[in-house]
């Protein structure tokens, strides 16, 4: 199976909840970039179920802290199946990247143990388990453009983007996710898991309303201001996108263009460089780097440390790498994946 990464199209970190998780909204967006896992499900050796994890990256964990450890545990014990199962991971996107590689892994590993076992969980069974073993895993059931909220696991299916073209930089240096948000708490005044955290974006809820405005539904009522605004850029973003005929699209400015003009338009952000950057200047540099090199729009994907930049034809992103190596930049061209081209492309056993 291939497991493919995500990048986020702008990201508003909200309120701290009761449970130690951030509201969040942000668009996922699958790419072409991937891992591969192979899965296979044989005999055990006394009662119960038997997980072993393969990967060559000593990064990688082989316990139950791995994804595909957990998400394989819950899946045998739902399909009422036994055996020793041998998830092996072929890795290939950057780990703790902010790409998703470790939730687009254990997806990928959920999907292949139902074909290798040959039974199938419902839709609603997949999405409770991959949301319980972590918080971006039910966007790689859905794939495309998918509107994220909640802690992330809250995910609905926006009409797709046409496939833009991509470079993605992988700086090497780790960013920890938690670190991330405690960094994100302190910069608004706030001890991280106090309750003023809780509660601190709670105040001052927006009251303006557009024509669009019932995507914004899908945030929680505690959603802050931060939120409510990138939320009216995405909606008024999003329905113009998704407004235009083919014909006008391509005729008006082009197809790869158009997307990327209103990204910078709406001004959307991923609150993430606010503390991210600080620790790390590469980071911004890179990001700087990206645009330099011509990308229409960059950004932190995650909590990073990858950074990605939109560009408007293959050229273009291929020149980008090319220059971007040169400088000394770990970089790859892609493209963003719509929705029937990732489960084409996912759903393939060789390779």
């Amino acid at each position: 199976m291939r497991s493919f990464a995500k990048i986020n199209l702008g990201l508003r970190i909200g309120a701290a909840r009761k449970d130690g998780f951030h509201e969040l909204l942000t668009v996922y967006q699958t790419i072409g970039l991937h891992d591969v896992i192979r899965v296979r499900v044989g005999r055990g050796s006394g009662r119960g179920s038997q997980i072993e994890i393969q990967c060559a990256d000593p990064r990688v964990p082989r316990d139950e802290s791995n994804t595909c450890y957990r998400i394989v545990e819950k899946a045998m014990s739902a399909l009422r199946a036994k055996g020793r199962v041998v998830i092996e991971i072929e890795k290939r996107l950057p780990v703790q990247g902010g790409l998703g590689g470790a939730s687009a892994n254990a997806v990928a590993t959920l999907l292949g143990l139902e074909r290798a076992l040959r039974k199938k969980l419902a839709a609603t069974e997949r999405l409770r388990i991959a949301a319980e073993v972590g918080s971006d895993l039910p966007l790689f059931l859905v794939g495309g453009t998918v509107l994220g909220v909640g802690r992330g696991e809250q995910v609905y299916p926006l009409a797709d983007l046409p496939a833009l073209d991509c470079v993605v930089v992988t700086p090497d240096v780790g960013v920890s996710t938690p670190k991330a948000f405690a960094a994100w708490d302190r910069l608004q005044g706030l001890e991280p898991g106090s309750s003023d955290a809780a509660d601190a974006a709670l105040k001052g809820r927006s009251s303006t309303t557009t024509a669009n405005e019932e995507m914004l539904k899908l945030t929680t009522s505690s959603a802050s201001d931060r939120m409510n605004e990138l939320g009216r850029g995405l909606s008024a973003w999003l329905s113009e996108s998704c407004s235009s005929a083919p014909s006008e699209f391509v005729a008006r400015r082009g197809r790869a263009e158009n997307p990327l003009l209103w990204l910078v338009r709406a001004g959307i952000e991923n609150d993430f460089e606010r503390v991210v950057f600080p620790e790390y200047p590469e980071l911004s540099d890179g990001k700087r780097a990206l645009l330099r090199a011509g990308a229409k729009y960059a950004s932190l994907s995650g909590s990073g440390s990858t950074l990605y930049g939109l560009f408007a034809s293959r050229e273009a992103a291929v020149q980008a790498v090319a220059r971007l190596r040169k400088q000394g930049w770990t970089a790859q061209a892609t493209k963003t994946l719509p929705r029937r081209a990732y489960w084409k492309k996912f759903l393939v056993s060789s390779f």
